[in-house]
């Protein structure tokens, strides 16, 4: 897999049985530009947070099924708007639709389908270790407050550290983002300043900083610009080689993003279950010691009656089959499977899509 990042606008194209429609990204199968004979062409649009395993994941499926998909990850705001107009098979957010964008579209299914975290990465070339930070620093940072490297909130977190006396530029989202969603919440959480001042939103006022396009917009800015600090989903900062921050969890370690402390961040969700059975909940600041406190789940929108039953038989094969084969690709790139519980719920959820004007069962036959 390559090591530069996607654009953000990029539309994925993979044909079953060799084909790729143009447009390949890393794990793309490259062939012929026309789907097979037979072939089921599905269209999403959405977030760019889980792009590097949706674009696994459908290049491999499409190698044994003929089911092609064209995935443009253009932000969850974006993914939300198509859904909703219906220009879409399928949408894709990190940001849980809201109660009015539901009335807009009744019936669209929220599927969770990996978790991941939040990075905070940097550009401090001098620093050898992971930098820490908190998250009402990390939030002082955002809002202005805190200006310069070495300012005494960094250096208390970094004991024996030499942090530089440069300023601080913040790199943040222009488009409409689950990404930022999921930051955003986070600060929100653990910053009565930041919740107050600014809020959560897939966009928000940002009172400082440098704006740009994408996951991959904000990792570009923040490689090409020393000093700088952003947010990116980890597997953008891991493919760019940038370092990342550890932060402080609910239990007070400083935690790194991973596979393994994003898993923990989902540790137990029983009651949030009950409390959220349509799965639009928030994993932010959860409690446990080895917790990410920025990790999130990432959602296909899915519509819970298809006009289509081709396409909707297509799609809902397609889901099942990462619940129980994408789990390895998934942690290969840095996101975390989902945990039992909320995998039996999505099983659930996908008995109940239906299609064709009889509203025939998608899973049937």
């Amino acid at each position: 897999m390559t090591k530069r990042i996607w654009t953000a606008a990029l539309a994925l194209s993979i044909a079953a049985c060799g084909g790729d429609g143009g447009g390949s990204t890393p794990g793309a199968m490259k062939g012929s530009a026309g789907a097979a004979p037979g072939t089921v062409t599905l269209t999403g649009a959405g977030a760019t947070f889980p792009m590097p395993i949706y674009s696994k994941w459908f290049a491999t499926y499409g190698q044994s099924n003929p089911v092609r998909v064209n995935y443009a990850s253009v932000g969850s705001g974006a993914g939300i708007r198509q859904i909703t107009q219906g220009t879409v098979d399928f949408g894709a957010s990190d940001a849980p639709m809201t109660d009015a964008e539901l009335a807009r579209k009744p019936g669209i299914l929220h599927v969770p389908t990996v978790l991941g975290s939040v990075a905070v990465s940097y550009n401090l070339p001098g620093l050898r270790q992971p930098l820490r930070l908190d998250g009402p620093t990390l939030a002082a940072i955002y809002l202005g407050t805190i200006r310069k490297w070495n300012d005494a909130r960094i250096a208390g977190l970094n004991p024996g550290v030499a942090l530089p006396n440069a300023d601080i530029l913040p790199v943040y989202r222009t488009d409409g983002s689950g990404t930022t969603f999921v930051f955003t919440d986070y600060l929100s959480a653990v910053s009565p300043e930041w919740k107050q001042q600014v809020g959560t939103g897939k966009s928000v006022k940002w009172p400082t900083g440098l704006g740009a396009k994408g996951n991959e917009g904000v990792t570009g800015s923040v490689k090409q610009s020393e000093g700088a600090i952003g947010y990116v989903e980890l597997a953008y900062a891991t493919q760019n080689q940038l370092p990342v921050a550890a932060l402080r969890n609910a239990a007070g370690a400083f935690v790194q993003p991973s596979v393994e402390s994003t898993t923990a961040a989902a540790g137990d969700l029983g009651e949030q279950l009950r409390q959220h059975p349509d799965l639009r909940m928030s994993v932010v600041n959860a409690p446990g010691a080895q917790a990410y406190p920025v990790s999130s789940f990432t959602y296909l929108l899915i519509p819970s009656q298809m006009e289509d039953c081709g396409k909707a038989k297509a799609l809902i094969g397609l889901v099942r089959w990462t619940l129980a084969e994408g789990g390895d690709m998934a942690r290969q790139l840095h996101y975390a499977p989902l945990p039992d519980a909320v995998r039996t719920q999505v099983l659930q959820k996908l008995q109940g899509v239906t299609c064709g004007p009889q509203r025939q069962p998608a899973l049937a036959g």
